[in-house]
């Protein structure tokens, strides 16, 4: 039954998942359909014989191990793949031995005959390696990225059909490059389902182009991917200092352009401040739109933040995410694992999620520095908290709430500065250490068992940070 050998080859998946890198899993194994288990041998679809020849260099002895676990001792995987021979045949193989079946492909390539660069490929079930989680949707726009996003939303809607082509963006890592890249893709798959759109990283291409190179298989390499529609090429950058790669990905870009297809790519810096790249392909890089995606801006990240809280179900206050808004300012990936991190240690020591929490998971997450914290800012918050005129802490009065504001600047100051109690009594009205110590243990006293005043502390607490 279908089923069968179905369920056979998702169990399979699921060993094989964990066992090799996601990009890997989605590149290579992805793609490949099931088709029948008979006799103990399963048999299961590839898309070309370049991709066979990658699974038995690669992946063989993890899927023949895999196959055992799953099936049994003794089991047997054949290959089919998607191309015609002379005779109008498939070829299926079983590790080094091949058995002529009958046609159930659909293109049109001969085996023994060199293939030109420039015919197109079709490929059945094409995987344009998209991610779908990332859309338009949940890319907030701000200053620091409206261009790259308007631009991309119009080379969504009209792939080849606009000036912007080739689109390149840039911009340091974590701002949005590779979220942006998978919302054109998600999009023009939504408009123009019959297109072939292609996400791939620069480093996967560098490996697939050896492997063509070392397999014989170059031209079925350049054949697949002069027939796709929508070039998206993640890094760049990374293809610098290969010459032959560069050459290859030269003539690629050159057809594709030239038959009005769309190219998307993406890098760390500009076209014009890249190192080990051919000229000739630099040049070509700007013949469309050039635009950065600079690092997201304080409104920009408080949206951010805030939609992340939103899907991940959390509750955090307006203030928490003021206070990572406006220590967390580099890129993206860290606003969003930081909530992450901020989310795990909520549930796994049932507190809730406040500004002491998230400054602590920030100093173990980021680079962040702390704040320097100065006995003057200390006496500028708790004299304006308590409205009161700050030269009257360091005054003598005996009023009440100045000696309560006394107090509690003293206690403040010990936490915050490494100064001891004497340098801190001089600091405050030129008192001995006995009285700042005094003050300290009054206000701790104060704060066990005055509800609204450990509130008050909580509130200048946050305020000194801020």
């Amino acid at each position: 039954m279908r089923t069968d050998y179905t369920k056979i080859w998702n169990s399979c998946l699921d060993v094989i998942r964990d066992n090799i890198p996601e990009m890997a899993f989605n590149t290579w194994f992805a793609p490949i359909i099931p088709l029948k288990f008979e006799e103990n041998v399963l048999t299961i679809q590839v898309p070309s014989q370049f991709f066979y020849e990658y699974l038995e260099e690669k992946y063989i002895d993890l899927i023949q191990k895999t196959l055992f676990r799953v099936v049994g001792a003794g089991a047997v995987l054949n290959y089919r793949i998607l191309v015609e021979t002379e005779n109008n045949t498939a070829i299926e193989m079983r590790g080094e031995s091949k058995t002529i079946v009958e046609n159930k492909t659909q293109t049109k390539k001969n085996l023994t005959k060199t293939p030109s660069p420039f015919d197109r490929v079709s490929v059945p079930d094409f995987d344009s390696q998209i991610n779908s989680k990332y859309t338009f949707d949940n890319f907030f726009e701000g200053d620091s990225n409206r261009l790259s996003r308007t631009a991309a939303e119009a080379v969504s809607e009209n792939p080849a059909k606009t000036a912007f082509n080739p689109l390149f963006i840039y911009g340091n890592s974590g701002v949005g490059k590779t979220h942006l890249c998978h919302a054109i893709g998600s999009k023009i798959l939504d408009l123009y389902p019959d297109k072939k759109v292609l996400y791939l990283s620069a480093h996967l291409f560098k490996i697939q182009y050896t492997d063509a190179c070392r397999f014989n298989t170059l031209n079925d390499f350049i054949n697949f991917y002069q027939g796709i529609d929508v070039l998206i090429m993640d890094d760049i950058q990374e293809l610098s200092g290969i010459e032959k790669t560069q050459n290859t990905f030269f003539h690629i870009f050159n057809h594709l352009h030239q038959t009005n297809k769309q190219l998307i790519m993406t890098s760390d810096c500009a076209p014009t401040d890249m190192q080990g790249v051919n000229e000739r392909l630099l040049t070509r890089f700007r013949w469309g739109l050039t635009t950065r995606l600079d690092r997201p801006d304080k409104e920009l990240r408080k949206k951010i933040l805030n939609h992340k809280v939103l899907t991940d179900g959390l509750s955090i206050s307006d203030d928490v995410i003021e206070f990572i808004a406006e220590n967390v300012t580099e890129n993206i990936r860290d606003l969003e694992g930081i909530i992450v991190s901020l989310m795990a240690h909520s549930i796994i020591n049932n507190r809730e999620i406040d500004i002491d929490l998230a400054r602590r998971v920030m100093e173990q997450n980021i680079k962040f520095e702390k704040k320097r914290i100065t006995p003057q800012h200390i006496q500028e918050v708790v004299s304006e908290f308590y409205h009161i005129d700050k030269s009257l802490i360091q005054s003598s009065s005996r009023k009440r709430e100045i000696v309560q504001a006394r107090q509690v600047t003293m206690y403040f100051v010990k936490k915050h500065t490494e100064l001891s109690l004497a340098q801190i009594g001089l600091q405050i009205g030129n008192r001995n250490h006995a009285t700042v110590l005094h003050s300290c243990n009054t206000v701790n006293d104060m704060a066990e068992v005055d509800r609204g005043f450990r509130a008050d502390l909580d509130e200048m607490e946050r305020l000194i940070q801020s």
